[in-house]
């Protein structure tokens, strides 16, 4: 039986909610019409097809994850903000695992609104890179590093790829203080 008043938020609330339970590639229109009790023509009125709910899931990730940072970071510098990033990085990037592998892809330059979307995060990011003096390349190098480091702890924690007698948490507080020490070294260096 179809569901009366579906509309585009609630068809990408429930893929949100099938990609995080189970994984990006899960999101497929004909089980996202099942999971909704429609045809999966009719999520055509919402979606013009695969692809643009994989854009939407992107756009809504990209907007939380920044807010996510942008609230923990928020009144801070420096080292208590890049902690407080790393933190809601991790939290955000383990508490909807699917909606967080689509803000892994690269925006294509002929969607404004996607590029808009990452440029929101890449901003904060770098405003966070000011809190060491770091602009232009060396903040660009900056953000990359971190986002590398919080990316692949995230990946491997994920993996189950952290099988040794240590807990994660310390060892991640172990990855933000080389992160702190790698950016202030970055910093002082002519």
């Amino acid at each position: 039986m179809a569901r009366r008043g579906l509309d585009t938020e609630q068809v990408l609330d429930e893929a949100v909610s099938l990609a995080d339970a189970d994984g990006l590639q899960a999101v497929t229109l004909a089980r996202l019409a099942d999971e909704l009790g429609v045809r999966p023509p009719s999520l055509y009125n919402h979606v013009d097809g695969r692809a643009a709910l994989l854009r939407l899931i992107t756009l809504r990730g990209l907007g939380e994850l920044t807010e996510a940072i942008a609230t923990a970071a928020a009144g801070l510098a420096g080292e208590d903000a890049l902690r407080a990033t790393a933190h809601a990085y991790r939290a955000y990037a383990h508490a909807h695992p699917g909606v967080y592998e689509a803000t892994l892809a690269p925006s294509r330059r002929e969607d404004p609104e996607l590029l808009a979307a990452s440029g929101r995060l890449l901003e904060l990011l770098a405003a966070i890179m000011r809190g060491w003096q770091l602009e232009d390349d060396r903040a660009i190098d900056a953000i990359r590093a971190v986002r590398s480091a919080l990316h692949g702890f995230v990946a491997l924690e994920r993996s189950g790829g952290f099988a040794m007698p240590r807990a994660r948490d310390a060892s991640f507080e172990v990855l933000l203080q080389i992160l702190v020490g790698g950016l202030a070294s970055a910093a002082s260096a002519d």
